[in-house]
């Protein structure tokens, strides 16, 4: 009889916990819960959005050097580079057209001059055709191309990367005969 007794204070028990307030997680418990979850999704969502910054700039720089190998196969063919200063392509070739040889178009020098991936554009400039310049915005201002005075990003004066507003360009390259911030001074933003 005792063993019968034991099993039914036993069951009383288990069934006074599992009905009783205290056996499921409080507000507290529960807003801490959800306060730690959140966290974690800030710092998730942040180290995500870094990387898309990073792999835009990386595809930016991929552009530019591209460009730049295509304008020297229009330099070797023609002896001077296309007289152009403008953020809308080169010689009337849009970015995301095809560059051409104006004077023979079955002359291709690049299947499609790229779109910036971010929804700014290119610079390009060449006042003479001797040589020339490509510019571009990078958003991670921490990236090891951004010039930098003081802590302090630097940009290239007259130059405009912005699609529906001037933004001014912070990262460039050039032609082998000269330096990006010919004619286009560094300048603290």
């Amino acid at each position: 009889m005792k063993n019968i007794t034991s099993k039914n204070s036993k069951r009383n028990s288990l069934k006074k916990i599992l009905s009783s307030k205290s056996a499921g997680f409080t507000m507290i418990e529960l807003l801490i819960v959800m306060v730690i979850l959140a966290l974690l999704l800030v710092v998730g969502l942040g180290s995500f959005m870094s990387s898309q910054r990073k792999s835009r700039d990386s595809a930016r720089k991929t552009d530019i050097q591209n460009i730049a190998r295509s304008l020297e196969f229009y330099y070797n063919d023609k002896g001077v580079y296309p007289i152009y200063t403008g953020k809308d392509g080169i010689l009337g070739q849009d970015w995301g057209e095809a560059f051409v040889d104006p004077d023979n178009v079955s002359t291709l020098y690049m299947n499609l001059l790229p779109m910036d991936p971010g929804g700014s554009t290119y610079y390009y400039t060449s006042s003479d055709g001797s040589q020339f310049q490509l510019y571009a915005i990078l958003e991670n201002e921490n990236d090891g191309d951004v010039n930098k005075s003081g802590g302090s990003v630097q940009v290239y004066t007259g130059t405009d990367c912005g699609v529906e507003s001037s933004i001014t360009c912070n990262y460039g390259i050039a032609s082998t005969n000269t330096d990006p911030a010919t004619g286009h001074a560094l300048v603290v933003e």
